[in-house]
């Protein structure tokens, strides 16, 4: 499902348009879209800012939106569910942002694990009430952390690879 995702959006846009949407999704963020981007035969540098600025376009709206838009939408018995289980799920492995703020706020959107990515770090910021002008700054500092692991991981199983392959 997901090559066939990824076939129609090479289709329908730029490789560079592709990198930026895959990286401003919930679930791949970032994480999906280096990968994808050296995949595609982007240089690392040309991945990690595409990746970086798709993940990064999406948390100024999330920031200033979601209070009211959660708000209304849970007036849905659907929606409600829906962001109830997502607010405890984000707490449940938020234990660092609620311990240190904004500082953990960076640490949490930049260690690259599940639900632990600018979205989910956005959440975790309206939850506990940390304030826009701390937020902002801090998701983007994870969003770069993240980018960097994960740009040093996809290197290093590149490396790795072209040793079994003969490159």
């Amino acid at each position: 499902m997901t090559a066939q995702i990824i076939d129609f959006l090479k289709r329908a846009f730029s490789p560079e348009t592709v990198i930026l949407i895959v990286s401003a999704l919930p679930i791949s963020e970032l994480r999906g879209g280096i990968p994808l981007a050296l995949s595609f035969g982007f240089s690392y540098t040309k991945a990690f800012w595409l990746a970086v600025l798709g993940n990064s376009v999406i948390i100024i709206p999330i920031l200033l939106l979601l209070e009211s838009a959660s708000k209304f939408l849970m007036r849905w018995n659907i929606f409600n569910r829906y962001f109830n289980w997502l607010f405890a799920r984000t707490r449940k492995h938020s234990d660092k942002v609620e311990k240190y703020g904004a500082i953990g706020l960076i640490l949490f959107v930049g260690i690259p694990l599940p639900m632990t990515g600018a979205w989910t770090g956005c959440i975790a910021a309206y939850l506990f009430g940390i304030k826009f002008r701390h937020a902002l700054p801090s998701i983007l500092m994870g969003v770069l952390l993240a980018g960097v692991i994960v740009l040093l991981t996809c290197m290093g199983f590149i490396g790795i690879f072209s040793k079994f392959v003969g490159r």
